[in-house]
C-alpha cells in the first residue's frame, strides 16, 4: 500500500518525482525515497518518516538526472526503516525498484536468489524483484522485468529504471492500480492519477500483465506474450486544482464542503424531476435482467460497507428484492451461495481495493452479475464487472471518505427505484416522494454547511472525552456506524455504533457521564423508540447529542408526562444537531453531514492530523 510515481523526459525527475509523492501523501506512508539515473550510475535518497525529510536530504545532497522513480511505503513486510524504504536496488547497485502490493511466494523466491549469491539488504517482500530483474538482465531491461514477473504470484504494480539503460523507464502491473502519463518530450508512471495531473491530463491506464517501455518520446506496451497492446488515450476529468485544498484547512474539510456540488453531478442525467423515470447510461443491465433478478448482494470494505448497509434497506424496500450486505474481506471465507439472477453490488471509492476486488472475482465465478458502484473511472473493478455506475465524486484525497460516502448512498438510491420501476415494485406516489427528496438533497446539504457552527459548538463541549456511542434503528443504523468510524479513525476518540434496540443487551453497561452518545433519530417508523432510548441513556446520566429533523418538538419534550404537561429536564437531550426534514429512506445522505463535521471539528480541537490518520491510507491495495 504506497504511492509511485516516475519521470522521463528533459527535467529534474527528482523534482517532479518529489512533488508527485506529495500529491500522494493521503494515501497513508511510513518511509520514501527517490532514484535518478545520472551519469552511467544510480543515485539514491531514503528516508524513514515524512516527505519533508526526504525534501531535506534532497536539499543537503541534491541528486541530478532526467530518469527517476519515486516511492512512499506503507509497511507490509518489514518495518519502517530507511533500509526497508523503496527503492530498492540489485546487487550490483545498476537496477532499481520500486514496488506497489504484495508478492505472496517472496520467501521462497529470496531462498532461491540468496542460494544463487544474491545478497538481501531489507526485510521487504519487494527486494526480491530487483534481484530477479539483475539474475535476468542480459542487455535488456524490458525484457528481464517479463521474465522476473513471470516467477512472482501476488499483486504488484513496479516501476524500474537501468544504469545502463538511461533512456527507458520500465512499468508493469498486475492487479495494482498503474497510469502511464503522457507529455511533450516527456512522460510519467505513477500509482494514481492525481499524482501526475499537475503534469498532464492524458494518461493511458494500464491493464493486468501489461509490460511499458517508455521513453521521453514514446511509450510501448506488450503483454507478457510479447504481443503489442493498444490503448486509447484517457483524459482526466478534473482539473490540476481540484487536488489542491481551494482555502480550507484540510483536504476533509474541503471536501465535506464539495458535497452539495458533486451530489448534483451525480443526479444529472440519471433524474430531472420526481415525475419522470430513472435513466442510466450503462449499467450492464437489461429490463429484463432486473425483472429477473432474485437477490442482490453488497459487498465493500469500510465507508463503502456502510453504504451498502443502506442499499440493502433501499432494495428491499424499494424494489422488493431480497439483499443482503457482506463485508468484502468475509464474503469469500463463507462460500456464499448465488442463485442464478443474483447481482453483485461492489462499492468501492478508488475501485481497486484489494478485499473488494477479491468479493467481486469469488461472486464472479460463482456466476453472479457484477455492478460496480465506483468515483475512479476505469479502476479496476469498474473493468472488471459487468457494469458501472460511477458515483461522480471528483477527487477525494482526504484518507477518511465524505463526499464519496454520500455519492455512494445517492448512487444506489437511485439504482433501487430503477429497479423498482422497472419491476412495478412501488406504488408511483412513494417514487415520487423519494425522488422529490432525493432532488431536495443537494439543497439540504448546503443548508446543513451554513450550520456548521452549530455543530462546532456541540464539539467544544466533548472533544476532550474518550468514548462515544453511536445509536440508530432502522436504515440509520448505517449513518450511526459511519459516524463512528469517522469519530474514531480521525480524533481517536474510542467510538461504537449498535442499534439502539441492543441498548439493553450489553452497552448500556458503557452509559456514564464521561460517555457521550450520538442519537440519530429522524422521524420514521423508528423515531418513538430511539426517544425512548434517548430517556434511558438520560436516566444513566448519560449526555446525549441527538440528530433530529428541524421541528421535532418530540424529541424536546422527552420527559414530559405529555405534550403540554410538565417536562423533566435531565431527560432532554444535552445538545442538538438539526437536519432538514426530508423521506426517510434519502435520510441518511443528508444526516452523514453533520456526523462528518462533528467528527472534523471534534478531532480538529484535538490537534490531530485529520488528512492523514495514524495507521491509515486511502487505497487499500493490500489484503
Amino acid at each position: 500500500m504506497c504511492g509511485i510515481v516516475g519521470y522521463i523526459g528533459q527535467r529534474q525527475a527528482s523534482a517532479i518525482c518529489l512533488a508527485g509523492l506529495r500529491r500522494l501523501e493521503y494515501r497513508g506512508y511510513d518511509s520514501a525515497g527517490i532514484v535518478v539515473v545520472n551519469a552511467g550510475r544510480l543515485d539514491l535518497h531514503k528516508v524513514a518518516g515524512k516527505l519533508d525529510s526526504l525534501a531535506r536530504a534532497l536539499e543537503r545532497r541534491p541528486i541530478a538526472g532526467q530518469i527517476g522513480i519515486g516511492h512512499t511505503r506503507w509497511a507490509t513486510h518489514g518495518k519502517p526503516s530507511e533500509t526497508n524504504a523503496h527503492p530498492h536496488l540489485s546487487c550490483n547497485g545498476r537496477i532499481a525498484v520500486v514496488h506497489n502490493g504484495i508478492i505472496e511466494n517472496y520467501q521462497e523466491l529470496r531462498r532461491q536468489l540468496q542460494a544463487a549469491g544474491h545478497t538481501f539488504r531489507s526485510q521487504t517482500d519487494t527486494e526480491v524483484m530487483a534481484h530477479l530483474v539483475e539474475q535476468h538482465y542480459a542487455g535488456d531491461p524490458r525484457e528481464a522485468v517479463r521474465r522476473a514477473v513471470g516467477e512472482l504470484q501476488g499483486a504488484f504494480a513496479f516501476g524500474v529504471v537501468c544504469a545502463d539503460n538511461p533512456g527507458e523507464l520500465i512499468a508493469v502491473r498486475r492487479f495494482s492500480p498503474l497510469v502511464v502519463g503522457l507529455g511533450d518530450g516527456e512522460n510519467f508512471i505513477a500509482s494514481d492519477m492525481g499524482a501526475i495531473r499537475a503534469e498532464t491530463d492524458r494518461v493511458y491506464v494500464i491493464g493486468d500483465d501489461e509490460l511499458c517501455r517508455i521513453t521521453a518520446d514514446r511509450v510501448e506496451i506488450i503483454d507478457l506474450e510479447l504481443r503489442p497492446v493498444r490503448h486509447d488515450v484517457h483524459v482526466i476529468p478534473w482539473p490540476a486544482e481540484a487536488a489542491e485544498k481551494g482555502g480550507h484547512k484540510k483536504f476533509m474539510h474541503k471536501e465535506i464542503h464539495e458535497q452539495p456540488v458533486a451530489m448534483r453531478a451525480c443526479l444529472a442525467g440519471r433524474l430531472s424531476s420526481a415525475d419522470k423515470p430513472v435513466t442510466f447510461e450503462d449499467i450492464g443491465l437489461t429490463a429484463d435482467n432486473i425483472r429477473r433478478l432474485r437477490k442482490v448482494v453488497f459487498t465493500a470494505c469500510g465507508t463503502a460497507y456502510h453504504a451498502g448497509v443502506v442499499g440493502r434497506f433501499l432494495m428491499e424496500k424499494l424494489a422488493r428484492i431480497p439483499a443482503e450486505t457482506d463485508i468484502a474481506a468475509e464474503l469469500r471465507h463463507r462460500d456464499p451461495v448465488v442463485f442464478e439472477d443474483t447481482l453483485c453490488i461492489v462499492i468501492s471509492q478508488s475501485g481497486e481495493t484489494a478485499d473488494t476486488l477479491e468479493a467481486l472475482r469469488t461472486m464472479k465465478r460463482k456466476g453472479a452479475r457484477i455492478l460496480g458502484v465506483i468515483n475512479v473511472v476505469d479502476s479496476t473493478i469498474a473493468r472488471e464487472g459487468d457494469g458501472v455506475a460511477y458515483i461522480q465524486a471528483g477527487p477525494e484525497i482526504g484518507v477518511a471518505s465524505t463526499k464519496a460516502y454520500t455519492l455512494q448512498i445517492l448512487t444506489i438510491a437511485l439504482l433501487a427505484l430503477h429497479f423498482a420501476e422497472v419491476r412495478g415494485a412501488a406504488s408511483a406516489e412513494e417514487l415520487r416522494a423519494i425522488k422529490a427528496a432525493l432532488l431536495a438533497a443537494p439543497a439540504h446539504a448546503e443548508e446543513l454547511l451554513r450550520r456548521e457552527s452549530d455543530v462546532v459548538a456541540v464539539a467544544r463541549k466533548h472533544f476532550q472525552k474518550t468514548s462515544a456511542l453511536f445509536l440508530a434503528r432502522g436504515v440509520n443504523l448505517a449513518s450511526a456506524m459511519e459516524g463512528a468510524l469517522k469519530m474514531k479513525e480521525i480524533s481517536y476518540i474510542h467510538a461504537e455504533a449498535y442499534s439502539a434496540g441492543e441498548m439493553k443487551h450489553g452497552p448500556i453497561a458503557l452509559v456514564c457521564p464521561d460517555v457521550f452518545v450520538v442519537a440519530v433519530a429522524p422521524r420514521g417508523p423508528t423515531h418513538d423508540e430511539m426517544i425512548g432510548n434517548i430517556m434511558e441513556i438520560k436516566a444513566r446520566s448519560g449526555p446525549v447529542i441527538a440528530v433530529a429533523f428541524d421541528g421535532d418538538t418530540k424529541v424536546l419534550q422527552t420527559g414530559a408526562d405529555d405534550a403540554a404537561g410538565p417536562r423533566d429536564t435531565t431527560a432532554q437531550p444535552n445538545d442538538m444537531i438539526w437536519v432538514p426534514p426530508t423521506h426517510e429512506m434519502v435520510s441518511p445522505v443528508t444526516i452523514a453531514i453533520p456526523l462528518q463535521l462533528l467528527a472534523y471539528h471534534v478531532a480538529d480541537l484535538r490537534g490531530e492530523h485529520i488528512d492523514q490518520p495514524r495507521n491509515l491510507a486511502k487505497t487499500v491495495t493490500v489484503k
